[in-house]
């Protein structure tokens, strides 16, 4: 494995390079660690995370240090790589001038590396990933060229990494623990003079038969002069029937039952054993002391496993608000408990369609003034909800299905689709705006409550190909309105053209007509 070195001045000018209005000429390699806030002003740092910075940074640059001894270097790459397997940057999810520095050591080596090294199952597969995130995502904004990045093929995993699994690992550790026990016990030292069944404590022949006289004058005594005399039994009292409780009154079931919060996340990272999850750490109003709660950076915060990886980029999961599902009963979800969820929005399949959740998903957004905490409703459909969902009463899989949005991207509750509300309530509206305490209406980016399609049918020279959404994307960028919902859906006419690929999209209809530049090529 090779490495090269890159010293503290070469670093200084990459810096420059990107950042040319935070990195002036005079910076020196003593202001490094301080440059974190002058690259990222929207981020604040902690003094133990400007510390972890500075740590950071050394290390770095050890990781290219000339003469480094392999076993050595191994073992650091390998303690980076665990560090990295749970976080997406070092801090965490924060950027910092550590990351920048690490990507600019450690790229030209990792450039060098096999596939083997990379993702073989003794691979720095961590280490690749966060190569990639650095040079690419919008977060650090890079000035790199194609020819100069990384370049790394996603498809290319020599290994896959068997997830974690929780029962698994608690029967390991509970393995371990009897193991030590049992070595401790035949450590203990044997009491000398005693043999196994010997139990010099115990009273002689001669003692027992002495108790035993003493015991027979005591009654002999006492059936004289009538101390110890059997006492006559007290008469039972009759016992009370039971008063029969009252049979709680059934709450009516309602939306309001529901407890939707505004949450603010504040941070969100891979899921360490699974690869569908993220983990994120999301504050949503509650007091302190509440169950399944946690303090972090001065708030009390919920954790909250969510199946939006590969769904919704990382990137747009940091220090967004988000409408959260606060009472159902927590579950934890390959090792990590999860004590909410987050409200998103998907294309309701058509008639006969499985859902295979997979997209698109949009979250859904409260209003930009809402407050963390901030209680979210359907109008009409006012009410306490409970402190926690009784699963066995499936109220949220009962309501769920009449959770929607229209046509102008609002999201709303239809009571017509749920079965045991349909009809019901004389003050109740069919349809209500999901609405914050204080008026302001929740919406979603682009889905509309119109099925949508993953695949579109191309007709070209009389042939028919088989498009996916993303390609057509790319072809012919994103000018038609609603494109990631599959645009085809949409009642309107809508007509475009692009690097000379003509095309028209039929009204109502999910195909496109188009020149026969747009065959694809053999």
């Amino acid at each position: 494995m090779s490495t090269q070195t890159a010293s503290s001045s070469a670093l200084l000018d990459f810096l420059r390079k990107c950042y040319p209005s935070a990195v002036s000429p005079s910076t020196s390699e003593a202001d490094l660690p301080a440059l974190s806030h002058q690259l990222f002003p929207t981020a604040s740092y902690s003094d133990n995370e400007k510390a972890e910075t500075s740590q950071w940074l050394t290390t770095s640059s050890r990781l290219v240090a000339p003469g480094e001894d392999e076993a050595k270097l191994a073992e650091r790459l390998g303690s980076l790589n665990i560090h990295l397997s749970t976080r997406t940057t070092l801090l965490g999810a924060k950027p910092s001038v550590a990351d920048l520095a690490l990507y600019y050591r450690l790229a030209p080596s990792v450039k060098s590396w096999s596939a083997e090294e990379r993702t073989g199952e003794h691979g720095y597969h961590h280490i690749v990933r966060f190569i990639d995130f650095v040079q690419n995502a919008p977060l650090f904004g890079l000035s790199v060229k194609d020819e100069d990045k990384v370049a790394i093929d996603l498809n290319d995993v020599k290994f896959v990494q068997k997830p974690l699994d929780a029962k698994e690992e608690k029967e390991r550790k509970k393995k371990e623990k009897a193991a030590a026990a049992a070595a401790d016990d035949n450590q203990k030292p044997l009491a000398i003079g005693k043999g196994k069944g010997d139990d010099s404590s115990k009273p002689g022949k001669k003692e027992q038969a002495r108790d035993a006289a003493s015991k027979a004058e005591d009654k002999v005594k006492g059936a004289v002069t009538g101390e110890g005399a059997p006492q006559p039994k007290k008469e039972k009292k009759e016992k009370q029937a039971k008063q029969q409780k009252h049979a709680a009154k059934e709450t009516p079931l309602s939306p309001c039952l529901i407890d939707l919060r505004v949450g603010h996340i504040l941070k969100a990272e891979n899921h360490p054993n699974a690869d569908s999850l993220y983990v994120s750490t999301i504050a949503c109003g509650d007091p302190a002391g509440t169950d399944n709660t946690s303090e972090y950076e001065g708030q009390v915060v919920r954790t909250v496993c969510s199946g939006l990886n590969g769904l919704v980029p990382l990137e747009e999961m940091q220090g967004r608000k988000i409408i959260a599902v606060c009472n159902l009963k927590p579950v934890t979800m390959r090792g990590i408990k999860s004590a909410a969820m987050v409200l998103a929005a998907s294309p309701r399949p058509k008639d006969g369609e499985e859902d295979n959740h997979k997209g698109p998903v949009e979250l859904v957004n409260p209003p930009a003034d809402a407050k963390t905490g901030e209680r979210v409703i359907f109008e009409g459909w006012a009410g306490e909800p409970e402190g926690v969902l009784n699963p066995k009463k499936k109220v949220w899989e009962t309501l769920q299905p009449g959770f929607t949005t229209t046509t102008g991207l609002e999201v709303v509750f239809d009571a017509g689709v749920v079965p045991h509300l349909a009809g019901d309530g004389e003050t109740q509206t069919t349809t209500g705006k999901l609405v914050t305490s204080s008026g302001g209406i929740c919406t979603q980016a682009v889905i509309s409550p119109i099925p949508a399609r993953d695949d579109f049918l191309v007709h070209s020279n009389k042939r028919e190909h088989l498009y996916d959404a993303r390609l057509f994307q790319q072809l012919f960028g994103s000018s038609i309105p609603g494109i990631r919902t599959r645009v085809f859906h949409t009642p309107a006419t809508a007509s475009s053209s692009n690097q000379a690929h003509d095309f028209f999209v039929q009204p109502g209809s999910s195909s496109i007509s188009c020149s026969p530049l747009l065959q694809p090529q053999a």
